[in-house]
């Protein structure tokens, strides 16, 4: 597809799977490392279901990996990722960390994010450089005793470090952030590599470039996260092709008639996507779908994730998990485990999908990911439509 400016959603489509690694076995390569430098960002959440975010990420292109052997390779030592702001909090790779700097240095110049910066992180800074790696609980405690947010003073103070890039998290210990300072982490040569804000963001926007496959201009400010005078330098970047996306035009996706409204990775353009589609469940922080509305535009798929909706508001469930087949969102599922058992709560079948053409995807997915966290059978409650509730249920070993 060498020179293409002009594709169909369903070619935008799968080059976007391909470069999200969920078209091919050449995906799997080089394990959970490729994978992480191929996405450019796995985002990170608390919540735990199956399982946490970051493992779900990985599962949904590799297959069962072990779950020891996902957290080994994010964080590692020496260290090969970092934690930092990225679409969100993300985990991201080490050669990325001069990338970085504009963020750093902005947060640096507001002296603020979610609180006002305590006195004493000099003395902070100075016990993480004496005292070596440090968690919150070693200074004190994250909290002051109030909701999530109430956050102590030093877990203020190390966060605020971490912003400004004195401090680096490369690994966690149940769960916690381990704070170490960043020359003691990040290489030498990264360290000292001194990027202007421009370049930064046109080295960025390649990252996300690639990792989208085809993108359009929100799709790219929302991986990145830019506003303000950062998303018109992004603007100008893509303007000047300083990175190195070409223009293209998505035919039926939003933007003036008659001119490009989307970018691509040449990369992708130079051939046809090919190879057996991933059929899995996926994260609802996953990169091909947490931007709901590009969710929309690529899948015709409309999600909202209803944690935070009132339990006897919900449609869908409270971690509803789109599923991947055939390289479309044929359904979404609401899982839960009760003791060996995967339990499906509710479970939707998207519209235009058939039961009984789609069956063998459904449970090729629940199966799968069942297997994958220890489960030897699995129970459907509710199904739309019905009678998927008995195809799919079994009381015998997940084979």
């Amino acid at each position: 597809m060498t020179g293409v400016t002009d594709l169909t959603p369903d070619e935008a489509r799968r080059i976007i799977l391909r470069s999200q690694g969920l078209i091919g076995a050449d995906a799997r390569k080089g394990g959970v490392h490729a994978m992480l430098r191929r996405l450019g960002a796995v985002q990170l959440d608390t919540i735990s279901v199956l399982a946490r975010s970051h493992e779900l990420v990985a599962y949904a292109r590799l297959g069962a990996v072990g779950r020891p052997k996902i957290e080994r390779a994010y964080w590692h030592n020496p260290a090969q990722s970092f934690e930092y702001w990225c679409h969100a909090a993300c985990i991201l790779p080490i050669e990325h960390w001069p990338l970085y700097s504009f963020r750093r240095r902005a947060y640096l110049k507001r002296r603020y994010r979610w609180h006002e910066v305590p006195d004493g992180v000099d003395k902070l800074l100075a016990q993480v450089r004496e005292q070596g790696p440090l968690t919150t609980s070693d200074v004190g405690g994250a909290k002051n005793g109030g909701p999530w947010w109430d956050w102590s003073d030093s877990k203020i103070g190390l966060e605020w470090l971490l912003d400004i890039g004195e401090l680096v998290c490369s690994r966690r210990v149940g769960w916690r952030r381990v704070y170490d300072l960043a020359e003691r982490v990040v290489p030498a040569g990264l360290l000292a590599e001194d990027l202007s804000d421009e370049e930064c963001i046109a080295r960025l926007a390649a990252v996300a470039g690639r990792s989208l496959g085809v993108a359009n201009r929100t799709d790219l400010l929302d991986f990145l996260r830019l506003r303000g005078e950062q998303a018109a330098m992004l603007d100008e970047i893509l303007r000047s092709g300083a990175a190195g996306l070409v223009p293209v035009t998505v035919t039926a996706w939003p933007g003036k008639k008659g001119k490009p409204n989307a970018w691509a990775d040449p990369a992708a353009l130079e051939s046809e996507p090919r190879g057996r589609h991933r059929t899995t469940l996926l994260s609802p922080f996953d990169s091909l779908i947490w931007h709901r509305g590009r969710t929309e535009r690529v899948f015709g798929f409309q999600y909202t994730l209803e944690l935070y909706v009132p339990k006897h508001k919900r449609v869908h469930g409270y971690f509803t998990m789109p599923v991947l087949a055939g390289g479309r969102l044929i359904g979404r599922v609401d899982p839960a485990r009760e003791g060996t058992t995967l339990v499906i709560k509710q479970l939707h079948l998207e519209p235009g999908f058939s039961a009984v053409k789609r069956a063998d995807d459904l449970r090729e997915a629940l199966w799968s990911a069942a297997e994958w966290v220890g489960c030897e059978a699995v129970r459907v409650e509710r199904a739309d439509p019905p009678e998927l509730v008995p195809i799919l249920s079994t009381t015998s070993t997940v084979k």
